[in-house]
């Protein structure tokens, strides 16, 4: 535990970055801590993920924090650094970037929730999408379809947008829950339209930048690749990729996308962090108002804030976690929960689609993930409410479908699949680890788990 807070003082030391204090100190216990070490450990053997960082952050503080692993499989490769290893966030861009763009711009005045897209993007347009609201695209349920594949289609980034902007609805608005990346897409239009700024800038200048989070950005440089986790061997693209966004729709946007493209590392997601459980502002700095953050982190429709997913047992998010609790994952193999009545974070970065050794490697980070968020939860024992039995065992214990013999039409899936199989094969894990999308009614707003 000693050697875990020394290494969490390159979170704190003197970069603005969160102050380091022993679990006792905030009403945790490190023994139960320690369980993170073997799950995540486990993951790696497995063959789930080369290597992880983790912060776990309570009060103010960072409790936690520790690099596993290696960037990627080979003995020479870096070890991961919590602080310093750059990863493909893929997913968590939506809430890190698009969801916050979306809070301070509305803190501004500049839109309200209800209003119709089309009132600042005309493209978006045609029958049914006239009536489709920027709430229903924060919520997942403007009736657009989960994905298309740009890459295939377009020709430059402009074309790709205007694919998005042109795409037909599926459904009638605000009757369906279908996770939409284009959705997400539509929102980053939408912040650049309304602010006059590409979306990359714009959050540069919004909120990185005011934060302190000097390693949270689109496209990063040459100079930083070294520190970079790769991510596929063999995409489409032809050649590996090590900082360069691992989302072919992202990648066909210009790398810069309202669903997909940011590149961060656990240390700078933990201000962020920090900044929404305290209500928008971190160490003097305020990006977003109190009132904004409670909005767009309460339930709005089924297991959906507005932008956030809510922690109902989905997603990674564990057991524990308590019903305020909200986050988000990625496909790469990363997440964020906050649990605001536990004034708590779990912070995981991994690069599990860097050539996994495991036969089911969404399974195994779904496992890590919920683990995390357990042993945190667990782990909180300053209120007697609250104090949950240590389980017996966690999920990487039982390691129950990590490395099962695949069926041979899997196996031709996984192997001779198109992009298009393996793009619902993402939405599928990304969505729901295992669990099938479920349509929501407008009526019912019911939770599926």
């Amino acid at each position: 535990m000693v050697l875990a807070l020394l290494a969490a003082l390159a979170i704190a030391g003197g970069d603005g970055g969160l102050p380091v204090k022993a679990p006792a100190s905030v009403g945790m216990s490190a023994a139960r801590l320690r369980v993170i070490d073997r799950v995540v450990q486990r993951g790696i053997r497995a063959g789930g993920f080369p290597g992880a960082a983790v912060v776990v952050g309570r009060k103010g503080a960072v409790v936690w924090e520790k690099g596993f692993g290696r960037t990627d499989w080979k003995s020479s490769s870096p070890h991961v650094s919590p602080s310093e290893t750059l990863y493909d966030l893929a997913s968590l861009t939506k809430v890190v970037g698009t969801t916050t763009a979306i809070m301070i711009l509305y803190d501004q005045g500049r839109f309200k929730l209800d209003d119709p897209v089309v009132k600042y993007l005309p493209e978006f347009t045609g029958g049914d999408k006239d009536s489709v609201t920027i709430r229903e695209l924060l919520e997942h349920r403007s009736g657009l379809p989960a994905d298309r594949e740009l890459w295939r289609m377009a020709s430059s980034p402009e074309e790709a947008r205007q694919i998005v902007l042109s795409t037909p609805l599926e459904s009638k608005p605000g009757t369906q829950y279908v996770y939409s990346d284009l959705g997400a897409m539509t929102l980053g239009f939408l912040v650049e339209k309304l602010s006059g700024q590409p979306l990359d800038e714009y959050l540069s200048m919004w909120v990185f930048n005011p934060l302190g989070m000097t390693n949270t950005f689109y496209r990063p440089a040459d100079s930083v690749k070294y520190r970079t986790a790769p991510t596929e061997d063999t995409p489409p693209r032809g050649y590996p990729l090590k900082g360069e966004v691992h989302d072919e729709n992202a990648y066909a946007l210009g790398g810069v996308a309202g669903h997909a493209g940011l590149f961060s590392t656990a240390a700078d997601l933990s201000i962020f962090a920090q900044m929404i459980l305290n209500g928008g502002e971190f160490n003097g700095t305020r990006i977003v108002s109190d009132s904004t953050i409670k909005l767009f982190t309460h339930r709005a429709a089924g297991n959906r804030a507005l932008g956030w997913a809510m922690a109902d047992g989905q997603w990674g998010s564990g057991r524990f976690l308590s019903d305020a609790a909200f986050g988000h994952v990625g496909y790469t193999g990363t997440s964020l929960w906050i649990d605001p009545d536990r004034d708590m974070f779990v912070i995981l970065l991994t690069n599990r689609v860097h050539e996994p050794r495991a036969r089911r490697p969404a399974k195994v980070i779904a496992d890590i993930r919920a683990d995390l968020s357990d042993a945190a939860a667990v782990a909180v024992t300053d209120n007697p409410d609250q104090l949950i039995a240590m389980p017996v065992a966690f999920r990487a214990d039982k390691a129950s479908g990590w490395n099962h013999v695949e069926r041979r039409h899997h196996r031709r899936v996984r192997h001779h699949g198109t992009k298009s199989t393996v793009r619902i094969a993402k939405r599928h894990a990304e969505t729901s680890h295992g669990k099938k999308t479920v349509a929501t009614t407008k009526k019912s707003h019911t939770t599926h788990k």
